[in-house]
């Protein structure tokens, strides 16, 4: 019985991976904006919909009346919102 060994170089790695996401061969092209692009999205999907299930309730208008839009609060999915609020731009 005989064993061969091939040895794959780093930069092989790299090669393979510019050509799959550049070539038009593919069923769905994802590009070089879709590296970046996918898992952004996807960030801000779990995000959203974490904050559409669980995130508190936001003084909007600085009146000391809170609004709450998640689901946890006693809203359903049409009453559903995600509130923004003037300290979240602080946040950022």
């Amino acid at each position: 019985m005989t064993t061969t060994l091939q040895q794959r170089s780093s930069a092989n790695v790299w090669d393979r991976f510019c050509e799959w996401i550049t070539s038009t061969e593919n069923r769905i092209y994802i590009g070089w904006f879709g590296v970046l692009m996918i898992p952004t999205l996807l960030a801000a999907t779990t995000c959203f919909i974490i904050a559409f299930i669980a995130a508190p309730p936001v003084d909007i208008d600085g009146i000391r009346e809170p609004v709450a839009g998640s689901l946890i609060y006693g809203n359903n999915i049409i009453s559903g919102a995600v509130v923004p609020s003037s300290n979240a731009i602080g946040l950022h």
